[in-house]
């Protein structure tokens, strides 16, 4: 959720008063209120509408309703957003349940045993799901979404290692966690608010755009509180190597006698990889390794819920500190926490529980399949095109991940499945191809995005991670609401764009650029905080690190 700020509302309304327009009209602001239709209400043109300070008198329902819903109208569609991971989606009795159930409070436990019930059921249903082992004690709660999930298994690991350290009468001075330069901002925040340094590691092409193991093996030391390897990268949907971490960690341990545990970020890929056929690409990724001592997903992204509701899953009870678990007296019960918050909605848990008992593996396994069919039929049309070229690679035979010209581009045939293909989340990252950047090196891609937006999609034009970040891509996330049609459409709208730009010459697109760079300017000034804008040092430049990262 983004910050906030005061406004001086005595300030603006003092400058729009003096508006010669509103001097007109001052003269009519004590006219009679006459509440026939919502637009017949004391709200008119003549009479500000509250936004900054509550109004003395109150307004009718109706009248309100219907000023805040045509404020919305002016948000985009949610299905046409296509830069998000979270669903826009849920069939009629999911939601149903949900209003049914909009006032229960999950915390209430005594008062909402059932729900309770459901929450258990829950977690028991994603632990065997990712794998817990025979013997094991798998202990999990739900989140209000990834970030805080994520922050629970950092805290969990840092807390392992402060008591391993502390019991060897070592120092607890300079905890530090690994990550990779593609990392979601969540990730770093962890570090950041928890007093741990955040190693990130650039990522390359050779690595996918993802974490390299490679230089894991040589930024890890004894002050290491644990890896985040991330399934499914939010930038180009790559799922990292967490086998190939896992052992790196083990022969450093063989070495070294120290134990670096794993804490694997499945956002999108938790709710991904367990049902397709191409499941993590063919390596381990879950609690069948070891070394991962606790998974994160957002129920609220590819487990099908609409916002509000993340999980994070420990292997064993063992590996979540007691520290760091209260016993709660609320309400006439008791119960054990570990969250970062007290309060959260129930409605989101019973969606949840909904569609893991409706869909069942079957109907999951066929929407996730789905979705990757039509995002690699969506890559293979781009390319297809010789405009545009992929960054992403679920579209490409298992092991190849070099695009060979548009006469290696071969639409799929029945019955293939997404194991005949390099796994991953269904995300399509691509952009201009050398040989149309050649060609038009006037245009700027960030155009394409900007004319999308004038037909209402919404699709992302941003740089590469730290290291890569020369090089743009355009993203477009392929959930289970992009039917076939919509996908027909946006190819349809994506060339018309295309070849727009392609027709204009040089001077209409410097006039282009010239308006979006200017609102670029003013978005960068608000982003770059007040320290830089004050003239004062930071710290630490932003680009270092994942300050500018998507999600």
């Amino acid at each position: 959720m983004s910050l906030a700020r005061h406004v001086d509302t005595d300030e603006i309304l003092k400058n729009i008063r003096e508006h010669p327009h509103e001097a007109r009209i001052n003269g009519h602001t004590h006219q009679s209120i006459n509440h026939i239709t919502p637009y017949s209400s004391r709200y008119a043109s003549s009479q500000e509408i509250p936004k900054f300070r509550i109004p003395h008198d109150g307004a009718p329902a109706d009248v309100v309703h219907q000023l805040i819903k045509d404020h919305l109208d002016l948000d985009g569609k949610p299905n046409l957003n296509l830069a998000s991971f979270v669903g826009t989606y849920m069939e009629n009795h999911a939601e149903q349940l949900m209003i049914e159930n909009l006032s229960k409070n999950l915390v209430d436990t005594d008062e909402y045993p059932s729900l309770v019930d459901i929450h258990t059921r829950c977690v028991s249903i994603l632990a065997s799901l990712w794998g817990v082992q025979k013997g094991e004690k798998g202990v999990g709660s739900a989140t209000t979404g990834s970030s805080e999930a994520i922050h629970l298994g950092g805290l969990a690991m840092k807390r392992r290692w402060v008591e391993k350290r502390q019991a060897e009468n070592k120092d607890i001075l300079k905890p530090n966690i690994i990550m990779g330069a593609n990392a979601q901002v969540a990730l770093e925040k962890f570090a950041r608010y928890f007093d741990v340094e955040a190693r990130i590691l650039p990522v390359s092409e050779k690595s996918h755009y993802r974490l390299d193991p490679e230089l894991v093996k040589k930024n890890i030391d004894e002050n290491t509180i644990g890896v985040f390897v991330i399934l499914g990268s939010t930038y180009t949907g790559h799922y990292e190597p967490v086998e190939d971490v896992s052992k790196v960690l083990d022969q450093y341990q063989k070495e070294t006698g120290i134990d670096i545990p794993i804490h694997v970020d499945a956002a999108s890929g938790g709710f991904i990889a367990p049902f397709t056929d191409a499941k993590a690409g063919g390596p381990k990724w879950n609690f069948e390794l070891p070394r991962v001592k606790s998974i994160n997903t957002s129920g609220h992204k590819f487990g099908l819920v609409y916002s509000g509701v993340g999980w994070i899953i420990w292997r064993d009870e063992a590996y979540l500190p007691k520290y760091l678990i209260f016993e709660l007296h609320y309400l006439g019960g008791t119960e054990e926490s570990y969250t970062l918050n007290f309060s959260r909605p129930g409605a989101q848990i019973i969606a949840q529980y909904f569609n893991l008992i409706h869909l069942g593996f079957k109907g999951y396994k066929g929407i996730m399949e789905n979705c990757l069919a039509n995002a690699r039929l969506l890559s293979k049309s781009l390319e297809a095109t010789g405009w545009y070229t992929c960054v992403s690679d679920i579209h490409r035979k298992k092991g190849e991940f070099v695009f060979k010209g548009i006469k290696e581009v071969v639409f799929g045939h029945d019955g293939e499945t997404s194991a005949d293909y390099n796994a991953g989340l269904p995300v399509v990252a691509f952009g201009f191809s050398e040989e149309f950047r050649k060609e038009y090196p006037h245009i700027k891609q960030s155009s394409v995005s900007t004319l999308m937006r004038a037909k209402e999609y919404i699709i992302p034009n941003y740089a590469l991670p730290p290291g890569e970040e020369k090089r743009e891509i355009l993203r477009v996330v392929v959930r289970e609401s992009m039917s076939l049609d919509l996908l027909d459409k946006l190819l349809a709208d994506l060339f018309a764009v295309t070849q727009t730009l392609m027709e204009c010459d040089e001077v209409d697109l410097q006039a282009f650029a010239s308006s979006a760079s200017s609102i670029a300017k003013s978005i960068d000034n608000r982003h770059q905080g007040p320290a830089k804008r004050e003239g004062r040092k930071q710290k630490a430049p932003m680009t270092e690190g994942v300050h500018r990262t998507v999600c």
